[in-house]
């Protein structure tokens, strides 16, 4: 998803985190497990402080997506380092022009998906 604005880094892993939410609460996905390698929006996320910035009503309106739409769920930092085929795939839809929704696995990271199940 593209953002017609320039924001902090901060900011846009907020954004991130938001839009899959959303986007899988309209699927009606359930008992999904979200992952990001920012430490920050992890613990901002877990986190019962209330905070009025831009980045904390981003984190603000996640949060209650999530206990809305989630029942079984979980939100956790994972390690960029051990979370490989996630940074892979973030690459790869960097260099996309357009929307795209994969229903097999992307050639970019089929070969790091066999090596981890190995």
């Amino acid at each position: 998803m593209t953002h017609p604005c320039t924001v902090s880094v901060d900011v846009g892993e907020a954004l991130g985190l938001h839009s899959a939410l959303q986007w899988l609460s309209d699927m009606q996905f359930d008992n999904v497990d979200f992952e990001t390698n920012s430490k920050l929006i992890a613990d901002a996320f877990l986190s019962t402080r209330n905070d009025l910035s831009e980045f904390g009503c981003i984190i603000s309106s996640s949060c209650f997506l999530f206990d809305t739409s989630f029942s079984n769920s979980k939100v956790e930092f994972v390690r960029r380092q051990t979370n490989v085929v996630a940074h892979a795939l973030a690459r790869e839809a960097t260099s996309l022009t357009s929307l795209a929704v994969y229903f097999d696995i992307s050639d970019c990271i089929e070969t790091l998906i066999i090596n981890e199940i190995l």
